[in-house]
């Protein structure tokens, strides 16, 4: 007897597993390769390609091509949700992949300032752009294969897989960088030690791939899957059929955005260049805030589809108004629990609203838009609360002292609030109407 198809029995746990393990290692590539310029660009892209700069100078303009990458999400989010709803979930996320995977692995063989001047900054600008592109059109279909996968009374659960691929890749990330640190001199590092993390994504992309090969198409797209051929534009439609959908699920995730960018990227420089904690001290205290992420993400993720999505996620965004006016405090005391606690309580709120996201969006939105509205969704959230955060946070720090950033996280943590008291419980909803 043949194997089930995602057709004839989409909920076999045979099919699930292969579903959730797909779902869960392509994420966790992408968000590798999307972690890994986070990390450098707090610690060595300044030197690399803008050294003629003020160290703070510098530190604005490295963060300022990160955020350049979140500009570019929302444009992938179009691109891929477009071809996503039309000829399907998995052919789209298996080019996704590619284009993330493969411009993440030319910045490690993308030559420095000091050897082909100008024109260095110039094209890590470009393929921090087609990363962006990569990652806007990864998260959206990820999601989808997973929810529109799973039976309806455990879809929380099964959209776990690809939340978790966010701090696996993390951790990762963070694991080669502290490695790398440790064990080369401080000058190997900063001349050649910083592009293998980006060099491995050769590796990466090849694995991914031949995973997500193997998945079928998800039940909720193959069941229309005639009439959605003819659909000419899936993201107009959405935009004119569910734009409160979309502005609101865009707001609702910004605190996941501005706690993780915060206190992954933004906090790292910080306490590495104005608190003077060393950087592979920062790296290992920053895999133990990621391994409580991983945990209540997976865990939050479960137990939406018991208490709810909405419940869940107004308990987080209020712990993230509560905790953004406690992580600075706690950092500045550079006493290293007490920094751990800090970093962990900003992953902890981050994990509560970001584990029934993968549910939570998708579950916004008709099958015919699905890719588009989820997608443009996460991504618009992430220019926000990803992109512009890491940058003012650095200037509200330099112009207003540290107390200050407080303040903007817990306005961001309000917003998101105030956006999903405005949208409705999801967890009943039929995928396949």
């Amino acid at each position: 007897m043949s194997a089930p198809t995602a057709s004839a029995d989409p909920s076999s746990p045979r099919h699930m597993r292969r579903v959730a393990v797909s779902s869960f290692i392509g994420t966790a590539i992408e968000f590798y390769d999307y972690y890994i310029y986070g990390t450098a660009a707090a610690l060595v892209l300044n030197a690399a390609f803008f050294p003629d700069l003020s160290p703070l100078a510098g530190t604005l303009a490295s963060l300022s091509t990160f955020a350049v990458g979140f500009l570019a999400r929302p444009l992938g989010a179009a691109i891929f949700g477009h071809f996503g709803d039309r000829i399907g979930r998995k052919a789209t996320l298996v080019v996704s992949l590619l284009l993330m995977g493969l411009s993440t692995a030319f910045i490690g063989l993308l030559p420095g300032y000091g050897t082909i001047g100008v024109a260095a900054p110039i094209l890590l600008v470009l393929l921090r752009v087609l990363q962006g592109i990569g990652l806007g059109g990864e998260w959206g279909g990820a999601a989808l294969m997973a929810t529109e996968h799973a039976p309806r009374d455990r879809r929380g659960l099964y959209s776990a897989a690809p939340q978790l691929g966010s701090p696996v890749g993390y951790f990762a990330a963070t694991v080669i960088f502290w490695a790398l640190s440790s064990w080369l001199p401080a000058d190997a590092f900063d001349s050649w030690g910083w592009r293998i993390p980006f060099l491995l994504s050769f590796a990466l992309v090849l694995v991914g791939l031949r995973i997500r090969l193997k998945v079928a198409e998800t039940p909720a797209f193959a069941a229309h899957q005639e009439r959605l051929k003819d659909a000419r534009m899936p993201l107009a439609t959405v935009v004119r059929r569910n734009p409160r959908e979309i502005l609101l699920g865009a707001g609702s995730i910004v605190v996941v955005y501005v706690m993780f960018y915060t206190a992954a990227t933004y906090c790292l420089t910080y306490t590495t260049r104005t608190l003077g904690i060393p950087r592979d001290t920062m790296l290992a205290l920053t895999l133990v805030a990621v391994a409580v992420l991983g945990v209540s993400t997976f865990l939050v993720a479960r137990l939406s589809d018991r208490q709810g999505r909405r419940r869940i996620l107004l308990a987080g965004s209020v712990f993230g108004v509560v905790w953004s006016m406690a992580l600075f405090p706690l950092l500045d005391t550079r006493n290293l629990l007490l920094v751990t606690v800090a970093l962990s309580g900003a992953l902890l709120c981050m994990g509560v609203v970001y584990g029934p996201m993968a549910a939570f969006l998708p579950e916004l939105f008709a099958t015919d838009v699905r890719y588009s509205g989820a997608g443009l969704a996460y991504n618009l959230g992430g220019v926000l609360g990803g992109g512009a955060a890491p940058l003012i946070v650095a200037q509200l720090g330099e112009r207003y002292g540290s107390s200050s950033i407080g303040w903007f996280m817990a306005s961001m943590a309000i917003l998101s609030l105030l956006c999903i008291l405005a949208l409705p419980e999801t967890r009943n909803r039929d995928l396949t109407a």
